[in-house]
């Protein structure tokens, strides 16, 4: 299983499944489960552009600095019908996300595995991914 950090508003709309797509400068081949890891730091969005942009409000009160869910990478690709999607990036698709209760950790750049220690740690509070 594989973790990636993503800011917020970003890392909680995919836990809820609002949001379908992650836009990274860079492609992967890896499809399958992904720990959604929500960094420390938010994303410098105004609440004025995310209502302007994608029509709704910034949800409230999102945790920072730890796990908040899980999702599946089922493909990536350069070009995504989605809302969410951003030109010139690639684009994971995503789907059966949810969340998780969040559970404090360090993040990090890129897509990377999940700690062993960490995937443990989880399987104690989540009965199932």
């Amino acid at each position: 299983m594989k973790i990636i950090s993503i800011r917020q508003p970003w890392a909680s709309l995919i836990v809820s499944g609002v949001k379908d797509v992650e836009n990274r400068s860079w492609s992967t081949s890896y499809r399958g489960l992904v720990l959604i890891h929500a960094s420390r730091t938010a994303d410098n969005i105004t609440d004025d552009e995310f209502q302007s942009r994608f029509e709704m409000a910034i949800p409230a009160a999102l945790p920072r600095g730890g796990v908040v869910g899980i999702a599946e990478i089922v493909d990536c690709v350069s070009e995504h019908p989605s809302r969410w999607y951003a030109p010139g990036h690639f684009a994971f698709v995503l789907a059966n996300a949810r969340s998780v209760p969040f559970f404090r950790w360090q993040g990090t750049l890129s897509l990377r595995e999940a700690p062993a220690t960490l995937i443990e740690l989880l399987g104690q509070k989540v009965h199932h991914f």
